[in-house]
């Protein structure tokens, strides 16, 4: 297969990974502006959209999905605990597990978050036509899927 780049034309600023890091940052920026009003930082709800669609159930889950350490992962656990938004459960068969389930209002929160999801990725991705959308999804699959 032949190579994409090359190291004689290759510019790090017009390359793939240049650009999926600016829509990255374009998209968790437009996402902290429209959840704002809710007083969650862009940490906090990713950890919300994990628990709520079940994606992890641990702290360890948690770190590993998001490259955090432990330590920082404790202290976020914490600030969303004392917003009542997660609590933390010990595992029946083995206490030195813990488990975190979203609260009462971590589960108002979590349909919040979504609609907001929603809005931002409907605006970013206006002009595209679904078809289009799900080819870039497959794209960027298909690219960590190489990794």
């Amino acid at each position: 297969m032949q190579p994409i780049y090359d190291i004689e034309t290759f510019r790090p600023s017009q390359g793939v990974g240049a650009y999926i890091g600016r829509a990255r940052r374009t998209i968790v920026e437009a996402i902290d502006r429209k959840l704002a009003p809710l007083d969650i930082s862009h940490a906090q709800w990713i950890v919300v959209m994990l628990l709520g669609d079940g994606a992890a159930s641990t702290a360890a889950e948690l770190c590993k999905i998001l490259i955090y350490d432990p330590g920082a992962m404790t202290r976020l656990l914490d600030r969303l605990e004392k917003k009542g938004v997660l609590r933390r459960v010990r595992a029946k068969g083995d206490r030195r597990t813990v488990h975190l389930e979203l609260t009462a209002e971590g589960k108002r929160l979590y349909p919040r978050i979504v609609e907001a999801l929603v809005e931002v990725f409907n605006h970013l991705l206006r002009g595209f036509s679904k078809s289009k959308a799900r080819q870039l999804e497959d794209l960027l699959k298909r690219m960590v899927a190489n990794a």
